[in-house]
């Protein structure tokens, strides 16, 4: 039996744990609700867009594939964190600690609202991660900026049609659901906007250092397809 060694790419790995570490954070500062002016959302905006950013960025670096993987490996860590959130919360408390009610409002999520954030982030992830890599192709490399920002579109749409419907139904009125969704993806577009140079610099080092810049010529598209 011949042993071969593997390398495994420092970038990638940071980019892998800062795509989970994002992720979980979000979870955590979604239980806060802001206003800024006509817009109603969450504090994870504050950090949740940052997964989209790394979405494009290593699709751009290392394509689908590689993207693909992290996707399932960010669910699965987020879904590790929610578990073991709702199982602490579940056991009862000392009786002397009288901080349950704070607790509670970060680590007991509902199922209904996990359910609806697990999917949609499957979703708008995979559906980001795809329309980079087929305009990517269509473009031949070029106008990496453009690409990010569609991309973002289409993911963070897919995410907050999927999510506010099945979360937040008969909970919030029908009427006030499409001004929700609206904001999300306006402010999440424009985050992916006013950080975009910084994006597009990473993407450009990552790719002098690594020397990679895959084009997903002939692959496979199936989420499920994990190798």
């Amino acid at each position: 039996m011949t042993n071969k060694n593997k390398q495994v790419s420092v970038l990638f790995m940071l980019f892998s744990i800062l795509f989970c570490v994002c992720l979980i954070t979000a979870n955590a500062l979604g239980t806060k609700q802001i206003t800024i002016g006509p817009f109603n959302f969450t504090s994870g905006l504050i950090v949740f867009p940052i997964s989209y950013i790394i979405n494009d960025c290593v699709c751009e670096v290392w394509g689908y594939s590689r993207m693909r993987m992290l996707i399932w490996t960010g669910f699965a860590m987020n879904f590790i964190f929610v578990i073991f959130g709702a199982l602490a919360d579940a056991i009862p408390g000392a009786p002397y600690w009288n901080g349950q009610e704070g607790f509670h409002a970060i680590f007991g999520l509902a199922p209904r609202i996990a359910a609806a954030s697990f999917l949609a982030f499957i979703i708008g992830s995979f559906v980001n991660a795809y329309v980079m890599s087929r305009m990517k192709l269509r473009s031949h490399g070029r106008n990496f900026p453009l690409r990010a920002i569609v991309s973002t579109i289409f993911g963070e749409t897919t995410d907050s049609l999927i999510f506010f419907p099945l979360a937040l139904s008969f909970v919030i009125p029908w009427s006030a659901m499409p001004s929700m969704i609206i904001s999300q993806i306006l402010l999440k577009t424009l985050y992916e906007i006013i950080i975009l140079p910084i994006t597009s610099r990473v993407v450009k080092l990552t790719k002098k250092i690594e020397g990679e810049d895959v084009y997903d010529e002939q692959i496979d598209y199936n989420i499920f397809k994990v190798s």
